[in-house]
């Protein structure tokens, strides 16, 4: 819900020089987006002014035409009349050619703007480190790109072009009013008082009552997806009733939420309209003393009156604005805070390239830690030979996966170095070091797309042939040919077409056709049964062969093809060897192993 909330409730936790900070850092992103649209957005700003001054001419130009048109009409002479009633439809047609004209540029800065961030806050949530995607909920990463960006969009599309334009529309009024009768022009001023304090008193209370609207909707939204994403413990423990009652809180909070709104736009609205209906009965009565006395020509009168009747207008939108404004500066300060975000691990400025790397790992007096509080790799020393297959074992929590994300550079070392081929994996080449690293995890994600495409996405330029010949490798070309339409068969969303088992060995698959010198298996093999992890083994023998291998596995039966196995304790290797060495003696993988003999049995 955090994610739906307004500005002034994210600026409830930060203080004045914070919130000037943010503001500054929105200002800083906004004048980056717009500086390359300025051509744009000045012939924009030239054109709102023709069209709101061809908009605003026609009462001037029928107070023109009863004043001066009709007198001389009188005396058959129609130049007058002829000339207003030809202006008049001129600016008509000049209004109306300058509103469409405004509504494309507007639109065209608008989207030229919102594809410019769109792809900003894309590429940076790419190239943010794991760390950022581990505490940044994947949640609140689609609501930068999605709800924040709609209500920018609001803004850009609507709410800013009906600010800008009603100001110049009021603005300009006035002006003409002043022309026509500076008598009519001071009422139509001195109405802004009211109107003033009736729009702030409304911009207060909405942005209250508007922010609880959307808190109340989150919640309904939020109770709705759980319920249906758990629908099977919902079920399975009879949770029907109380989602219910829970469900119909939720729904009842939100609509006196939403009443409390109607409540106030039930004031302003007939207010606004009573505001303008006093200021023309005030227009119509002074005006009027004076034409009975000869001092006002009744055409100026009627312009005025015109003048007055549309001088409210505006007023509405401009007022609800402010909501829209609100919503927008909330959404911009959450994507410039995205964006000001920097790697933690940052590409090299001076790479070196590796183009055939052979596989060498060397940990020197390497330590890690997320916080200078929990460390949770201490100072160690590790070689790893090329071409030779670790597996890592220990209880969870032990820094098996955080050893494989250093190794994969989703992470940096705290202290030390940790070499490729006696090469820093930070000062690498980005390119030589994805491409020489791979890491499988348990999670085997598959992209919408078929099942070629996503075995391809460890290389992309393969053949059909070299597709078809990983996926055999690896134990995966029978399942692949029974779907029905083999390797064209759309995997559906998230791999839906196909259990987790056949998931992890097209991830295989794919592991196998992008050929990296180091590949890491972390828990690889945990969704697979047993028949699957028989089937699998061969192809991971294959899939292993000629390259350095890291295995994380609880299951012992993948441990068994390693060629050395450490076992890690609270980020410390407390034993070394071969799997043989290791089940003859008695230390810790030895219990383990006895463990799981047993329960084999």
């Amino acid at each position: 819900m955090s994610m739906l909330g307004t500005a002034d409730e994210d600026r409830q936790n930060l203080s004045t020089e914070e919130s000037r900070a943010v503001r500054q850092r929105s200002l800083r992103l906004l004048g980056s987006l717009l500086r390359p649209l300025r051509t744009r957005v000045i012939l924009t700003a030239l054109v709102v002014v023709g069209t709101t001054a061809a908009q605003v001419a026609g009462p001037a130009l029928i107070a023109y035409g009863i004043n001066q048109g009709l007198p001389a009409a009188l005396k058959a002479d129609w130049m007058p009349i002829g000339l207003a009633s030809g202006a008049f439809v001129a600016t008509g047609i000049l209004g109306a050619v300058s509103m469409a004209w405004y509504v494309v540029l507007t639109a065209r800065v608008s989207q030229a703007v919102l594809l410019d961030l769109r792809k900003r806050v894309f590429k940076q949530t790419q190239d943010l480190s794991l760390d950022f995607h581990e505490n940044y909920t994947s949640g609140r990463i689609i609501a930068r790109q999605t709800s924040d960006l709609d209500a920018i969009r609001e803004l850009l599309d609507g709410g800013l072009s009906q600010l800008v334009q009603g100001g110049l529309f009021m603005l300009f009024v006035a002006i003409a009013a002043f022309i026509v009768d500076p008598v009519s022009a001071g009422i139509l001023i001195g109405a802004l008082l009211p109107f003033a304090l009736l729009s702030r008193w409304f911009q207060y209370h909405s942005a209250k009552r508007f922010r609880r609207t959307r808190t109340a909707s989150a919640r309904v939204i939020v109770h709705f997806v759980e319920t249906m994403r758990g629908i099977r413990a919902v079920q399975a423990f009879r949770k029907e009733k109380r989602n219910e009652a829970e469900f119909g809180d939720h729904v009842e909070e939100y609509r006196v939420a939403n009443a409390r709104v109607f409540r106030l736009f039930s004031i302003y609205e007939p207010g606004i309209v009573l505001i303008g209906n006093v200021t023309l009965a005030i227009v119509l009565l002074a005006g009027g003393l004076r034409v009975a006395e000869g001092s006002l020509a009744i055409g100026s009168l009627l312009a005025a009156l015109l003048y007055s009747r549309q001088f409210f207008m505006p007023t509405y939108d401009m007022a609800m604005f402010y909501n829209s404004y609100q919503s927008a500066a909330s959404a911009l300060e959450k994507i410039s805070g995205v964006l000001e975000e920097t790697p933690t691990v940052s590409n090299p400025t001076t790479p070196i390239d590796l183009w055939q790397a052979k596989g060498e790992l060397e940990f020197d007096r390497v330590a890690f830690s997320y916080t200078r509080d929990s460390v949770v790799l201490p100072e160690f020393d590790l070689h790893i030979p090329a071409g030779q297959t670790i597996a890592l074992v220990g209880t969870t929590g032990a820094g098996k996966s955080t050893l494989a994300k250093l190794i994969s550079r989703f992470y940096d070392p705290t202290n030390g170095r940790l070499l490729l081929d006696g090469v820093d994996l930070r000062r690498m080449h980005p390119k030589d070091l994805r491409r020489a690293i791979v890491m499988v995890t348990q999670e085997a994600y598959l992209f919408s797309g078929s099942v070629a495409e996503n075995i391809a996405l460890g290389n992309p330029g393969a053949s059909r042939e070299q597709i078809i010949s990983a996926a055999k490798a690896v134990g995966a070309h029978e399942f692949i040919e029974a779907l029905p339409h083999g390797y064209d068969t759309d995997v559906n969303k998230r791999g839906g077409r196909v259990s987790a088992g056949q998931r992890q060995l097209l991830s295989f698959a794919r592991a196998f056709l992008a050929d990296p010198v180091v590949l890491i298996l972390d828990e690889a093999t945990a969704s697979l049964d047993m028949p699957s992890e028989r089937l699998v083994q061969q192809g991971l023998q294959t899939l292993l062969a000629d390259r350095t291998a890291i295995i994380i596995a609880h299951r012992l039966s993948t441990v068994a093809i390693a060629d050395r196995v450490l076992v890690m304790e609270h980020g410390i290797i407390v034993e070394d060897g071969s799997p043989a060495e290791l089940i003859a003696g008695t230390g810790r993988f030895a219990q383990l192993h006895a463990a799981w003999r047993e329960s084999l049995v």
